[in-house]
């Protein structure tokens, strides 16, 4: 039988992803009409043997998350926990802190994949390869090309090209070390945890021998317990005929901002069309002109001489009036965009109201179109003293009045703007 951990952070990860963060924790925030997460949750369903899914992160449970793991628990007929950290203990430590819990039952095998990225999620492909690699079956990093310059952003794999094995690790490198990048999602068999055990064991010795080096007295237990599995686990094995890449041609990016989020919407949106076409809205009498892949909740309210797409995802009791353009753009729920607004690459938060003829617009944060290997670029949000131009995000409950302009903005959450800005904070 097969299990998958899904690592999910906790609160004072996803700053990047404010202000949308502060309504919902990022792992729910939809993306092509459904919670981020959902789509790890539909891949896994799929693999044949899967019992459980446990999802680790150090949010406190609140009735979103209890909410959407009982809805997800009906739909996908599989049982999914949610497993609270203390603290943040990084991707190795939580997953050891909770080893009962996944070696329970007995799993010949388990995932692990991190919950902001979007990927096709070759699960099935990862399992051949697992089978057909090592004399016993071993671990498997799931592997993307990126470009050069890119690569250096992401944990960087060296591979022996006939064998697939990863003969070096290095987590974001200063030089050049490779174009083959991690993509978050493993195949483990329980012996992994030995490897993790014994960085926990060395990590316990260092603190008996130098216990306050570097910092105030913390609880010394937690610190040992902090184990990242790309720099103290990959790093270690490479090289040791137990780690192996899988590399997948297919789509692939991080979802660490707001702007990734319109990006991994599209790439989702896309893949609709092979694995959920009733999700794609169609072109019909009486309902607006849909132009490219659209998701439309079944409870929005849109005029039929509304146009929309491509990549627009709209969200449950939205209200969409005549003659509104929108584009490359998420839409959340209870928003309202007035007659004639236009709405272009920008994230509408919950219940914002967007006025007669304004305009909401940002500059897209998408990978260059010309390199198939390009990766999207997480942004610093401010670059030379000024704000870097991306999408518009509205926080939740923002009211835009008619005919203004906002541009390259970000809003916080219950403003009542009263003229055009262009490349702000509003706070």
């Amino acid at each position: 039988m097969l299990k998958t951990v899904i690592l999910i952070g906790g609160p004072q990860k996803g700053t990047r992803f404010r202000p949308l963060s502060f309504e919902v924790p990022k792992p729910l925030f939809p993306v092509a009409g459904v919670p981020m997460l959902q789509h790890h949750i539909e891949a896994c369903a799929k693999v044949p043997n899967m019992k459980e899914i446990l999802l680790i992160g150090f949010y406190q449970p609140n009735e979103e998350l209890t909410r959407f793991l009982a809805c997800a628990q009906q739909e996908f007929k599989i049982s999914i926990r949610y497993l609270q950290e203390y603290a943040a203990l990084g991707t190795g430590g939580g997953v050891y802190h909770f080893r009962d819990q996944i070696l329970s039952g007995g799993p010949e095998a388990f995932f692990i994949m991190n919950a902001d990225v979007c990927s096709e999620f070759p699960l099935l492909e990862m399992l051949d390869f697992q089978n057909e690699h090592g004399d016993a079956p071993g671990f498997v990093i799931l592997g993307t090309t990126a470009n050069r310059k890119q690569s250096m952003n992401y944990g960087c794999i060296v591979e022996n090209q006939q064998t697939n094995e990863v003969m070096h690790y290095v987590e974001k490198p200063s030089t050049f070390v490779s174009d083959i990048i991690n993509c978050g999602i493993y195949l483990f068999t329980p012996e992994i945890f030995q490897h993790i055990g014994a960085v926990f064991q060395k990590n316990q010795q260092d603190m008996l021998l130098y216990p306050y080096e570097g910092e105030e007295q913390t609880n010394g237990w937690q610190r040992a317990e902090v184990i990242r599995l790309e720099q103290d686990i990959f790093t270690a094995l490479a090289g040791q005929g137990k780690l192996y890449v899988y590399k997948t041609t297919g789509f692939w990016s991080q979802i660490k901002s707001a702007g990734s989020a319109i990006y991994a919407s599209r790439l989702y949106l896309n893949q609709y069309h092979q694995t959920h076409p009733e999700r794609l809205a169609k072109n019909e009498e009486a309902s607006p002109k849909i132009s490219g892949n659209v998701y439309i909740h079944p409870t929005a309210k849109i005029d039929p001489t509304a146009v929309l797409g491509p990549n627009v995802s709209i969200g449950t009791g939205v209200t969409i009036g005549a003659g509104v353009r929108v584009r490359e753009s998420i839409i959340l729920h209870g928003a309202t965009l007035q007659d004639h607004s236009c709405v272009l690459n920008s994230i509408v938060g919950w219940d914002s109201t967007i006025g007669r003829w304004a305009r909401v617009e940002g500059t897209p944060s998408d990978p260059n179109p010309n390199d198939p290997y390009a990766k999207i670029d997480s942004e610093t949000l401010f670059r030379d003293g000024k704000l870097t131009p991306s999408i518009t995000i509205l926080g939740c409950n923002v009211n835009i009045p008619s005919e203004v302009i906002i541009l390259n903005s970000i809003v916080l959450p219950h403003k009542d703007l009263n003229r055009s800005f262009k490349n702000q904070i509003i706070l």
